[in-house]
């Protein structure tokens, strides 16, 4: 399974002051004295962070109208202390322009968690045929009814990758013009004695492994077994794209973090999920 290479964290950015609770280390990293709840555990509490919907305890929520919701200095605290500061490489100007940016008095960035542009990543472990396999998820949030629910939107599984290879250029077969001549007889030899038979679809096909997927599921071939891992990926904030992956480790930096960072240019977002995908 292919991962995107994962970032770190935070440095303290010359343009902003040390929060309280904060303190330089000798590599010019933050250091949390604990006024900041240790870890990012959920999901949704990355989603109050990131906007400053919660006290640095974590033990009080903020609604539009009290004083301190989504204030500036906040949002600065809390964004600092959202990286993975320890396997990853970010470089601290990268860092420094993505806030600057987000809290911005002229364009503020915030994510929302009903807002679309964002989409799980999930590792996990399937029997087929017998044996054990990971396959990944890739699911989104849809409304449903008065709500919201997960779908499953794509798959990727090797052995769906694998069993299709359509030729090109002078190795593709195909069925002569005339073929409707015969009533199209010809067929037998082009379903049954080619092993690529997609060599006859349209040009552009693309195989539908979703579908395989839950066909597979269908005819009991393949049996969910467990979730290794999962992974965000989100491009809520304009122009730019950020991973979030889970960290559990002895430490302030654990929890829910950004694992990976990137501006994009024209073209980069259908580049980036070429390769989420691994679209070929």
């Amino acid at each position: 399974m292919r991962i995107i290479p994962l970032i770190t964290l935070i440095t303290i950015f010359l343009s902003i002051h040390t929060a309280p609770g904060q303190t330089f280390n000798s590599s010019g990293r933050v250091v949390d004295d604990g006024r900041f709840a240790a870890a990012t555990k959920q999901v949704n509490q990355f989603f109050r962070r990131f906007n400053a919907e919660e006290s640095k305890e974590g033990d009080q929520r903020y609604r539009p109208g009290d004083e301190k919701y989504r204030n500036v200095d906040l949002r600065k605290s809390f964004i600092n202390i959202l990286f993975d500061n320890e396997t990853s490489g970010i470089s601290n100007d990268l860092k420094r322009e993505f806030i600057s940016f987000v809290v911005s008095d002229t364009y503020p960035q915030y994510l929302n968690f009903h807002g679309g542009d964002w989409f799980a990543e999930v590792n996990t472990v399937f029997t087929y045929n017998g044996q054990r396999q990971e396959v990944v998820l890739f699911l989104k949030l849809q409304p449903q009814g008065l709500g919201y629910e997960w779908v499953i939107e794509n798959v990727n599984f090797e052995p769906f990758a694998d069993a299709f290879d359509k030729p090109t250029g002078d190795d593709k077969k195909f069925l002569h013009p005339l073929s409707h001549e015969l009533g199209f007889m010809n067929l037998r030899k082009a379903i049954v004695e080619d092993s690529r038979p997609e060599s006859y679809t349209p040009d552009g096909y693309k195989p539908d492994f979703l579908t395989l997927f839950l066909f597979e599921i269908k005819s009991e071939r393949m049996k969910f077994e467990t979730v290794k891992d999962t992974r965000f990926h989100f491009f809520q904030i304009d122009k730019w794209y950020f991973e979030l992956a889970q960290f559990n480790r002895p430490g302030f930096n654990t929890g829910w973090l950004i694992a990976n960072l990137m501006k994009l240019e024209d073209g980069d977002r259908e580049i980036i999920l070429d390769y989420i995908y691994d679209r070929n």
